[in-house]
C-alpha cells in the first residue's frame, strides 16, 4: 500500500529509498518546493555549487569514485540548460547521473513562460532516457525507473523534469521494487555473454602468437570484481595489456604485463603492439577515434574480440570477428573459467622480446632543465609525494591531462577521474569536489591547466563553504597548451588566441576565496611546496610554473595509423610530419 505525500516529498523519499546521501545543486523558483523539503530533513546533505555545470561535474566525480549514482537538482530554464555540458560528458563517459530538473507549471508549458525551456527535447540527445512528469501519481515510478536506468547496463545520465504544480500536488508514493526491477518496458540489459562466442574467443586466444588485451572504462564501470578478474586473466594468459584513458587503474600500472596507455598520446609499445597483434581482446572499450587513429589501417592483421554491454557499440567503428554482448564481470568469469579448463600454454617469448624492443625507444622520455620545471617532472614529483597515500586524481582537459595519464601511475580502479569522450575543460575542479564529498578523509588532487581551471574557478567558493580540502595543482604554462601545440604543428605556428595574456595571480585568487595559495617557479622548490600542499587541510590553489612551449609526445597525428607515431626524439620534424604525411617511426 502506498503512502500519500506531495511530489516534492516524493523526490526526497525516493532518494532516501535509493541510498542517496548527497545532492549537488542550485536553487531557483521552479525548484523551491523540493528545496523546502530539503530544508526540513537531515538525512541527505545538499552541496550548494556556484554554477549548475559545476553540480553536474561534481556529481560525476562522486559517481566515478564511489560507484554510486551522482544526483543533481537544478531549476527550470537556464538551470537545466547549464546542465547540458555535464550531461553530455556523463553520456560520453558512461557515468551514472540522476538529474532532477524543475519545470514551470503544467498549464504554462509551451507558453514561453518565465524560465521555461523544453528540457526533455534539449536533453534527449545527451541522456540515456528522460521523463516529463505531468501526473504526481506517476512520479514515484519514474524516479525509481530513473535510478534503475542510470545505474544498470551501460551507465549514463537520466533527467526527470518535474513541473512546479506537480511538486505541490498530493499523490500516492510507492516504494521501489524489492527485486530492483524497472517498470520501463523494453529495457533489459544483457548480463551474461553468449557461451559459444566466449568459447570461440578463448580458442582464438589460445592459438595467438601476438595477443593483446585492450581494456577501457567499462571494466571499471562493471565494479571492483571486474578489475580483479581482469588481473587474474592477465596472470593466467601472460598476455600484454593496455588501456584507454578511461580504463586506467583497472590493471595496475606497476603490473609486469602493463604496456601503458594506448592511443593518440599513448606509449610507443602499446600502440605498436596494437598495430602488430594477431589477436586483440577488447574489454569494455568502444574503439573511439582517439584510440584507432586511421580506421582503415587499424590493427590490420588481427582477429578482434569485443566484450561490451552496449550492443550499439559493437561493430560501430571497427568490425570485429567475435562480438560478445554482456557485462564485463560475467563475461570475464566465464572466459577465465574456460581458459583454465583448457589450460593452454601459449609461447609468447618472441612477442615479449619484440615488445621489449619497442619499450627501448623510451617514448615517454623528456628533456630535463635545472632552471625550469618541466610539466612531466612536476607530475612525477606529485606522484612520488602521493604514492602510498589514499589519493584520488581528477584532471581538467589538455596537455596536463595527457601528462597526468602518462606519468601518474594508477594501481587501483576508481582513483582517476577525467573527461575522456567530450574533453570538457573545467571538469576537474568540480569533479574533485564530488570526489572529496564521497571520500572526506582522502587526498583529492585536481591536475589542472591554467586555461581549463578558470572555466569553473567559482567552485572554489563551494570548496570553502563545505570545508572540502581539494588541491588544485595547476601546470601553468600561460597557454591553452594543446591548442597551442596543434597550432604549432598543424597551422604553421600561427598561435591564434591560444596565449593567456591576463592570467590572475593564482596565489592572490586563492586568498580572495579564503583558500591557501602556493607557487613554485624552480625545480628545487617543487618537493617542499607539494608537501605543504598535501599537509594543509584546506582548499589549495598551487601555481606550478612550467615550461611554456613544451609539447606532449608521443603523438599519433590526426588521420595517421598506430605505427606512424611522433616520438619525443623526433619531434623536431613534427611540423613536416603533420603537413606532409611523413611517418617518423
Amino acid at each position: 500500500m502506498g503512502k500519500e505525500m506531495t511530489g516534492a516529498e516524493m523526490v526526497l523519499q525516493a532518494m532516501k529509498d535509493h541510498g542517496v546521501k548527497h545532492i549537488f545543486g542550485y536553487p531557483g523558483g521552479a525548484a523551491l518546493p523540493i528545496y523546502d523539503e530539503i530544508f526540513q530533513q537531515d538525512d541527505i546533505q545538499h552541496i550548494l555549487v556556484r554554477h549548475e555545470q559545476g553540480a553536474g561535474h561534481a556529481a560525476e566525480g562522486y559517481a566515478r569514485s564511489s560507484g554510486k549514482p551522482g544526483v543533481v537538482l537544478v531549476t527550470s530554464g537556464p538551470g537545466a540548460t547549464n546542465m547540458v555540458t555535464a550531461l553530455t560528458d556523463a553520456m560520453m563517459d558512461s557515468i551514472p547521473l540522476v538529474c532532477i530538473t524543475a519545470q514551470v507549471p503544467t498549464h504554462l508549458i509551451g507558453s514561453d513562460g518565465f524560465q521555461e525551456c523544453d528540457t526533455v527535447g534539449i536533453t534527449r540527445p545527451c541522456t540515456k532516457y528522460n521523463w516529463l512528469v505531468r501526473d504526481v501519481n506517476d512520479l514515484s515510478r519514474v524516479l525509481h525507473d530513473a535510478f534503475h536506468v542510470a545505474t544498470t547496463g551501460r551507465p549514463g545520465p537520466v533527467v526527470v523534469d518535474i513541473p512546479k504544480d506537480v511538486q505541490f500536488a498530493t499523490g500516492i508514493y510507492h516504494t521501489p521494487d524489492p527485486e530492483g526491477r524497472s517498470s520501463y518496458q523494453g529495457y533489459e540489459p544483457r548480463m551474461k555473454g553468449d557461451e559459444n562466442a566466449i568459447a570461440h574467443a578463448v580458442e582464438l586466444m589460445a592459438h595467438a602468437k601476438r595477443p593483446i588485451l585492450y581494456t577501457g572504462g567499462g571494466v571499471i564501470n562493471s565494479g571492483p570484481e571486474a578489475s580483479q578478474l581482469l588481473r587474474e586473466l592477465v596472470a593466467a594468459t601472460g598476455f600484454p595489456i593496455t588501456s584507454t584513458l578511461m580504463g586506467l587503474g583497472a590493471y595496475p600500472a606497476s603490473g609486469r604485463n602493463w604496456l601503458g596507455m594506448l592511443g593518440m598520446h599513448g606509449t610507443y609499445e602499446a600502440n605498436m603492439a596494437m598495430h602488430d597483434c594477431d589477436v586483440m581482446v577488447c574489454i569494455g572499450a568502444r574503439f573511439d577515434d582517439r584510440i584507432t587513429g586511421r580506421t582503415d589501417a587499424f590493427s590490420p592483421g588481427s582477429k578482434k574480440i569485443h566484450v561490451d554491454i552496449d550492443p550499439s557499440s559493437v561493430n560501430k567503428n571497427i568490425r570485429v570477428d567475435v562480438p560478445i554482448i554482456g557485462d564485463v564481470t560475467h563475461v570475464l568469469k566465464d572466459m577465465l573459467a574456460m581458459w583454465k579448463a583448457r589450460a593452454p600454454e601459449p609461447d609468447l617469448k618472441s612477442w615479449w622480446t619484440q615488445i621489449e624492443t619497442w619499450k627501448g625507444r623510451r617514448s615517454l622520455a623528456y628533456r630535463t632543465n635545472r632552471d625550469v620545471i618541466m610539466p612531466q617532472y612536476a607530475i612525477e614529483r606529485l606522484y612520488q609525494a602521493t604514492k602510498g597515500r589514499d589519493t584520488y586524481i581528477t584532471t581538467e582537459v589538455g596537455q596536463h591531462q595527457m601528462w597526468a595519464a602518462q606519468f601518474y601511475h594508477f594501481d587501483a580502479p576508481n582513483r582517476w577521474m577525467t573527461s575522456g569522450g567530450l574533453g570538457t575543460m573545467g571538469y576537474g575542479l568540480p569533479a574533485a569536489l564530488g570526489v572529496q564529498v564521497a571520500h572526506p578523509d582522502s587526498l583529492v588532487v585536481d591536475i589542472a591547466g591554467d586555461a581549463s581551471v578558470l572555466m569553473t574557478m567559482q567552485e572554489m567558493s563551494t570548496a570553502v563553504q563545505h570545508n572540502l580540502p581539494i588541491k588544485i595543482f595547476i601546470l601553468n604554462n600561460c597557454y591553452m597548451g594543446m591548442v597551442r601545440q596543434w597550432q604549432q604543428l598543424l597551422h604553421g605556428n600561427r598561435l591564434s588566441n591560444s596565449y593567456n595574456e591576463s592570467l590572475p595571480d593564482f596565489v592572490k585568487l586563492a586568498e580572495a576565496y579564503g583558500c591557501v595559495g602556493l607557487r613554485a617557479d624552480k625545480p628545487d622548490e617543487l618537493d617542499d611546496a607539494i608537501e605543504e600542499m598535501i599537509s594543509v587541510r584546506r582548499p589549495v590553489l598551487f601555481d606550478c610554473r612550467v615550461a611554456n612551449l613544451e609539447n606532449c609526445f608521443p603523438m599519433i597525428p590526426s588521420g595517421k595509423a598506430h605505427n606512424e607515431m611522433i616520438l619525443p626524439a623526433e619531434s623536431e620534424g613534427a611540423e613536416e610530419a603533420f603537413a606532409g604525411g611523413k611517418a617518423l617511426v
